[in-house]
This record gives structure tokens, sequence and C-alpha cells, in this order.
């Protein structure tokens, strides 16, 4: 295992952190000054400052029903901010974003380097929204998403919209621009009143009350882990 992954899982900085200390000749194995890119067995004693690493953190995958005025940011300063939210004993961060005036399903973790290049909106994996707008919409206006729309320069990819309701519509997106959906509707005229994320990829929203959040099952969280096994093998 790469030493930076090893100090890593302790729970103790991320890997990039790791990798500076390591660089900074704070990290030593087996009594010698490590370097970037060092490889460790189990029995091999890293020290750090020159004390002993933790124990392995047990890894913490979440699905959080986000209220609306909740700001997905690890800033302490930010009031509001999603981490004093959720107040989880372990030093947890959001996998991507959703914006302060939207609700619904985010995860979170104490593991990014496992799944959080899985996740990345270039990827293409759909993310499934509820959305209510402050008057009805025609069948062109739901068409015309459908087929996407011109917003900052660019035209939105095509994506799935049905209607729900005289001014309510469901739609799964392949895109993560910023505030898309919105700006979307804003382009045609229209604005949000309610936006619920309910789904990413396979795992669902489901019953999660606001401000509500359970662990990922192990149902949930295994193709997440095989995909990000599948794109480290690529990147080797």
């Amino acid at each position: 295992m790469r030493l930076n992954k090893h100090i890593s899982e302790t729970g103790l900085c991320s890997r990039r952190e790791a990798d500076a200390w390591i660089a900074a000749g704070r990290v030593t194995v087996n009594g010698r000054a490590a370097a970037v890119g060092t490889q460790v067995a189990p029995g091999d004693v890293v020290l750090v400052d020159g004390q002993p690493l933790g124990q392995a953190r047990k890894d913490v995958f979440i699905a959080l029903h986000k209220p609306a005025g909740i700001t997905c940011t690890t800033e302490s300063d930010v009031p509001g901010n999603i981490v004093e939210f959720v107040g989880h004993s372990e030093r947890i961060f959001p996998i991507g974003r959703l914006d302060k005036d939207s609700e619904g399903l985010i995860l979170l973790t104490n593991n990014g380097d496992a799944v959080n290049e899985v996740l990345r909106a270039e990827h293409g994996h759909e993310r499934e929204y509820l959305v209510t707008t402050e008057h009805p919409v025609s069948d062109v206006f739901l068409a015309m998403m459908a087929a996407g729309v011109r917003i900052g320069g660019q035209r939105t990819l095509p994506c799935q919209v049905t209607r729900t309701g005289p001014a309510a519509f469901r739609i799964v997106l392949t895109q993560g621009l910023n505030r898309q959906i919105r700006r979307m509707c804003s382009a045609l005229g229209h604005r949000v009143r309610m936006l619920r994320r309910v789904r990413i990829m396979h795992i669902r929203l489901g019953s999660l009350q606001r401000g509500q959040w359970r662990p990922l099952t192990a149902a949930e969280l295994r193709p997440l882990l095989e995909l990000a096994g599948r794109r480290t093998a690529t990147r080797r």
C-alpha cells in the first residue's frame, strides 16, 4: 500500500496532506525518512513527527436529506454549514454539492478517496430531482427543458423531464453545472419554488425526512467502491 494512503486511512489527514508531510521529512518508515511514493507493508513502523499513527479509522458513508438553508461546506465559520448541521463524531465532508436554496439527497464521508472521483459530475452519472415552479408550466416548456437550454454561453445536454403536476416536474440530469436547473428554468421564464434531489445514481432519498441521515447500506456502497476500484486500476 502507498504510504500516503496508509496515513490517510487513519483519518489523520488526506492523501494530499500526507504527501506534503512526507515531502517535508515529517514521516519515517522503520526509522528511515520516507519519500513520496513509498510503499508500506503490514508490520512496518510509520511515525509522523516521531509519533506512531493511530488506529485505522472506520470508513463512514452517509446519506443526508439536506434542508434548504444549509450550505455544503466544511468551513466552520460559515453559518449553517453542513458539517456542524450533521454533527457526526467522525470528520466528514460532503461529496459534491447541493446549493443552499435546494434540499434533498447528498452524500457525506470521511474517505473521499474512495468515491469522490466516481461521483464527479463529468462522469455523467444520473441525478434525479423534483421541481416545483411558482407558476404552471406548459408542455412546450417541458419539451424545451428536455431538449437542452442555453445558459452561460452553452447549451445543456438533453435530459429526461416528466410532468408531475400543473407547476411541477421530475428531471434527470447527467450534468452538474452550477445551479443548473434554476438557471434553465429562469432562461425559459420560470422561477423555481422548490427543488429536491431524490436520487444520485442508484442511491435514493427514500423516506428520509428533512434533516435526517442514515448510513449507506452495503448494497448501495458496493457499486461505488467497485467503480472506484476500476477507475483507479485504469490510471495505473
